[in-house]
């Protein structure tokens, strides 16, 4: 849902992304104020960003709480600081585990659960708050570390949406991170598909010779 010269800068984008990212792995690094270290094909967090900092204050201590995409663990390590219910899941098997040693490194390994899921196929039950920050791009991931950003013709994205309603509680939340250096016009099409309700918690933009990009957190309801 964007012009064809919009798409062809974000690819270019996307590659130099990954080039960098790629560069900066394997890593050890200390990210709002926790320990991580980042093994080569995981994704590594960057900056202090406007989506991480949100998770601890969105949890409640009564919630259970999956953290989709988990990644090297942040989101779900950040939301054991409140919840001693949490599930981490990601397609990825050298992300679950190193989310699972981060837990460990930061000592809340036993308020959460890991398991190797494609959006919920692994996953039962349902939640109070899930936690997705999605690959951005629509790309056909080349390798593991790629599908951290890119999520071919956004299938993983719409089988999210088309399918988290059987996951969420009644009264539940989705916080959810996206960026215009991917197609959010297809975002709100389908949050507005899935019949939820959007809101904005926090923006913040980014800004580079090629290119601005502005990046959201909404919490979607039901």
């Amino acid at each position: 849902m964007m012009s064809p010269d919009r798409a062809r800068l974000l690819r270019r984008w996307h590659l130099q992304s990954d080039r960098e990212l790629r560069r900066g792995l394997p890593r050890r690094m200390f990210y709002l104020d926790l320990e991580l270290l980042i093994p080569e094909e995981v994704f590594a967090p960057g900056g202090r960003g406007c989506f991480h900092p949100l998770i601890p204050g969105e949890v409640r201590t009564t919630d259970r709480v999956l953290d989709m995409g988990t990644g090297c663990g942040i989101g779900a390590i950040l939301a054991a600081s409140r919840s001693s219910d949490v599930l981490a899941v990601d397609i990825n098997p050298r992300a679950v585990e190193a989310a699972e040693s981060n837990a460990k490194l930061n000592g809340v390994a036993g308020r959460i659960q890991f398991k190797l899921s494609d959006i919920f196929d692994a996953v039962e039950g349902s939640f109070d708050l899930i936690i997705f920050d999605p690959p951005y791009r629509w790309f056909k991931a080349r390798n593991l570390l790629e599908l951290s950003h890119a999520d071919e013709n956004y299938a993983a994205l719409r089988r999210f949406m088309s399918q988290v309603h059987l996951h969420l509680r009644p009264g539940g939340r989705i916080l959810l991170k996206f960026a215009t250096s991917g197609d959010i016009d297809y975002l709100h099409h389908l949050i507005q598909a899935a019949q939820l309700r959007k809101q904005v918690l926090a923006s913040h933009q980014v800004v580079t010779d090629a290119l601005t990009v502005t990046y959201y957190v909404f919490r979607l309801t039901l």
